[in-house]
C-alpha cells in the first residue's frame, strides 16, 4: 500500500510521501469489521505471519503454527493482518530504497525509526482497510512492544492486547548486546559508513557475527546443552583427549550451528536494518516520559490484556512480563498472565508447546465469543 502524506516520527524527520508498507491479509473481514487481528513482528520477521507461497518451498510464515484455520488464532472467524514496518527489508520502504531528495539508496541516511512510529504507521494501513476498531493486536519480542504501544497511542481502536515474551524496556545488559552486534556491523570494511549498496558490497561479515550474538541470546542453556553439548562435529585426530587443538577449523557442534545461522542470515537481511531495529528496540520506554513510572505509562490503555512469558527466557524475562501485569492490575485493567515452564529460552514464542498454545487460543476463543453475531 503506497501512502500519499509524509509520516511524521518521533525524532522530529519524517518520512516522505511515496512510503509504501508490505502487508497480507488472513480470513475475512466481517460486516460490521469488528473482527481484525493485527500481528505486529520482531526483529527479523516480517508481514508474512502465515501460510505458505504457492511453489516456493520453505516459504512458511513465521507464526504458522499459531495463525491460520482451526489454529490458536482462527483465521475462520478473524480478519489476521501483518504488516511489515518501514525501515524493514522485505517489502516495505527501508534503507535499500531510493531516498527522494537524493536520487540514491537511503542507506544510512534513513530516517530513525522507534516504535511508536512504526504503529503510527501501522495504524494508517488498517484505518484503510476500514478498520475503525482491532479486536486484538498481537506480538512476541519487539512485536509484544509494539502491541502495548498500540493500547497506549491508539487505546480507543484496541479490544485486546496480546503481549508474549516482552518487556516494558531493554535492560542495560540486552542494550549491551545489540550494541555488540551493531559495532560487528558497522566496523565491516564493507559497510562503508552504511552506504555499501554503492559499492556493490553487503557487509556479510558483520552481520553473519551480528546474528551468532543474536541466537545465543535466543536460546536458554539447557536447550543448547542438550541440543549441541560439547559435541565435536568430526573426528578427530589425538585418542586420548578427543580434541585436535585446531585454531582455525569448526569443531565444536555449536559453532557449526551458530556459523550456519550467520551465513544464512547475511545472505537475506539487511545491515542498515539491522542497526535501525535493534536501537528501536533500545529506545523503547513508554515510563520514560512518566519519570519512570510504569503504571502512570499505563494508565492511558483501556483494553483487556493477556500477557505471556517462558521461565528461561533470560533475554525477556517472566519479571519483565510480571512488572506489566502489575502495572496494568493498579490500575484496574483487566488482565491475564500465562507464565509457561519451557526449556526452550525466548524462541520458546515462536514454538509448539502444547500449554502456550492452548493459553492464547482459549484468550482467542473469549474474544470471538463476544463478536457480533457469535453463537455464544
Amino acid at each position: 500500500m503506497r501512502f500519499d502524506a509524509d509520516l511524521p516520527l518521533q525524532s522530529g524527520a519524517r518520512l516522505p510521501a511515496g512510503y509504501h508498507l508490505a502487508y497480507e491479509t488472513y480470513g475475512e473481514l466481517n460486516a460490521d469489521r469488528s473482527n481484525a487481528v493485527l500481528i505486529c513482528h520482531a526483529l527479523n520477521a516480517s508481514h508474512h505471519v502465515a501460510g505458505v507461497y504457492e511453489g516456493q518451498e520453505r516459504s512458511e510464515g513465521w507464526w504458522d503454527n499459531m495463525i491460520g484455520p482451526g489454529k490458536s488464532v482462527d483465521t475462520d472467524r478473524f480478519f489476521v493482518i501483518g504488516i511489515n514496518n518501514p525501515g524493514s527489508c522485505f517489502g516495505s520502504t527501508g534503507p535499500m530504497d531510493i531516498n527522494p531528495a537524493t536520487g540514491q539508496a537511503w542507506g544510512a541516511d534513513f530516517p530513525v525509526m522507534t516504535v511508536e512510529d512504526w504503529v503510527a504507521a501501522q495504524q494508517r494501513l488498517v484505518s484503510a482497510l476500514g478498520v475503525r476498531k482491532l479486536a486484538a493486536v498481537m506480538g512476541g519480542s519487539l512485536g509484544g512492544m509494539q502491541a502495548l504501544s498500540w493500547t497506549l497511542q491508539y487505546p480507543d481502536d484496541v479490544g485486546h492486547a496480546v503481549v508474549v515474551a516482552s518487556a516494558p524496556n531493554l535492560t542495560a545488559e540486552n542494550i549491551a548486546f545489540n550494541e555488540v552486534a551493531r559495532r560487528a556491523i558497522v566496523t565491516d570494511p564493507d559497510f562503508h559508513g552504511g552506504h555499501f549498496y554503492a559499492q556493490g558490497v553487503v557487509p556479510k561479515r558483520g552481520l553473519r557475527i551480528a546474528r551468532m550474538i543474536g541466537h545465543i541470546t535466543y536460546l536458554s542453556d539447557d536447550v543448547m546443552n542438550e541440543k549441541f553439548g560439547r559435541s565435536l562435529r568430526q573426528a578427530v585426530d589425538d585418542s586420548t583427549t578427543g580434541y585436535r587443538y585446531s585454531t582455525q577449523d569448526v569443531e565444536f557442534q555449536i559453532e557449526s550451528y551458530l556459523r550456519h545461522q550467520g551465513d544464512k542470515f547475511s545472505e537475506y537481511f539487511d545491515a542498515n536494518t539491522y542497526l535501525l531495529i535493534t536501537r528501536a528496540l533500545d529506545y523503547f520506554d513508554p515510563a520514560r516520559a512518566h519519570g519512570g513510572d510504569l503504571a502512570a505509562a499505563l494508565a492511558r490503555a483501556s483494553c483487556r490484556f493477556l500477557l505471556v512469558s517462558f521461565t528461561t527466557d533470560w533475554r525477556f524475562s517472566p519479571a519483565r512480563s510480571r512488572e506489566l501485569v502489575q502495572a496494568l492490575v493498579t490500575n484496574r485493567r483487566e488482565v491475564s498472565y500465562a507464565e509457561i515452564d519451557a526449556p526452550h529460552g525466548h524462541d520458546a514464542f515462536l514454538l509448539d508447546d502444547p500449554r502456550y498454545l492452548a493459553a492464547v487460543r482459549a484468550y482467542f476463543d473469549g474474544i470471538a465469543s463476544r463478536l457480533p453475531g457469535s453463537a455464544a
